[in-house]
């Protein structure tokens, strides 16, 4: 049997997962080679590079268009190499646009598939998760409500939990500070995609300037790698602002931020476990959006919010995702130390939600058991 594994994952988020989920394999089988589309963690990990995460991590149906030819072209080397080397098995990381397809293709080869973070087909196009079925041979999910939806349609469907809860750490917050607030720490948090940065970042650094001519503030912008820190490089050339740059993101540093404006997605789930504020900005191509509205049934749509299933935090969609607005409820909430203590009293609950420790773990086991079985059969 194959030594190797075919790992696919489209954008940060998913690499960093990738590469603590291959390290965890290794340990249980030290001659496992991994080679796919991967990025900076999962290289660190052991992974060959054979097409780079950064190329497709794009958010949006309009975006995705822009990259397809390149997709295209990533889709069909990864499954020549997959001709070649014959994998034992695939694990595909999010990035449903992408891997929904290459689950497909690599089903017809006869390659057995491990989805890990699944598709989120719950918020949208629900139809397709009879589909997923068909191709994926084992889902390991992060949240627990995931579960029954997957096992209503026939899906093979694990709960490992989520893997922030072993590398967030309870630390002490600023917040809770005996000393008088001299001034405010406010994290930029504008995304992981270079589309992200680009349409939220000018936004974000108009909405701290407004924020810091009205409140004493200390302005922090977390900067991602690659083509989204280019990005925000080139954007940061013209903004009239007093910007400190942070090229890492040391949770230690989010636990003194008094409130973070942040884009949606896994940021928002760190924060919430640190307790540190948001205001949440979700802003896509006006097409995206509108086409979205018509796919997309959910209450809200920030992970924090989904997971405690309340409005916990508030959040700026498409035209409310602007710098007047921003301002407003940044600087109300600020000066309103009840609402910032509501806030921070929900987001305790979230730990307990994302599930127990040793997720990674859990996750690296299961895909053993696959591979055993396979080997077996």
């Amino acid at each position: 049997m194959s030594t190797e594994l075919l790992i696919v994952a489209g954008e940060e988020s998913g690499d960093r997962y990738g590469g603590r989920l291959l390290t965890a394999l290794r340990e249980l089988r030290p001659e496992l080679r991994a080679f796919g589309l991967v990025g900076e963690e999962l290289t660190a990990a052991g992974a060959e590079r054979v097409a780079d995460s950064a190329d497709i991590s794009v958010v949006g149906l309009v975006e995705v268009l822009k990259i397809i030819g390149r997709a295209r072209r990533i889709k069909a080397q990864l499954l020549a190499e997959v001709d070649r080397r014959r994998p034992a098995a695939a694990i595909l990381i999010d990035s449903p646009g992408f891997n929904l397809s290459m689950a497909k293709a690599l089903k017809k080869r006869g390659i057995p598939v491990v989805y890990y973070i699944s598709p989120q087909v719950w918020a949208w196009w629900r139809s397709r998760v009879r589909g997923i079925a068909k191709r994926v041979d084992k889902m390991l999910v992060l949240f627990p409500f995931e579960v029954e939806f997957y096992r209503d349609a026939g899906v093979d469907v694990t709960h490992v939990g989520h893997p922030l809860v072993d590398e967030v750490p309870e630390l002490a917050h600023v917040w809770d500070a005996a000393e008088p607030l001299e001034r405010f720490n406010i994290a930029l948090m504008p995304g992981s995609r270079a589309s992200e940065v680009e349409a939220l970042l000018p936004v974000l650094l108009e909405s701290a300037r407004r924020i810091s001519a009205r409140l004493p503030t200390r302005i922090r912008l977390l900067r991602a790698g690659g083509r989204a820190g280019q990005a925000v490089d080139r954007h940061l050339e013209t903004a009239e602002l007093d910007v400190e740059v942070v090229r890492e993101k040391p949770f230690a540093l989010l636990a003194e931020t008094h409130l973070a404006l942040c884009a949606s997605g896994t940021a928002t789930l760190e924060l919430g476990l640190i307790g540190t504020p948001m205001l949440v900005l979700y802003k896509l191509a006006r097409w995206t959006y509108w086409a979205g509205r018509m796919l997309v049934d959910l209450p809200y749509v920030s992970l924090v919010n989904l997971v405690l299933e309340q409005r916990a935090v508030p959040e700026l969609i498409q035209d409310d995702a602007n710098p007047a607005t921003i301002e407003d409820q940044a600087v109300s909430l600020l000066e309103d130390r009840a609402r910032v203590d509501g806030m921070r009293q929900a987001l305790t609950g979230l730990r307990g939600r994302l599930g127990r420790p040793g997720a990674t773990q859990r996750a690296a086991q299961a895909v053993d058991s696959l591979l055993a079985e396979r080997a077996s059969a």
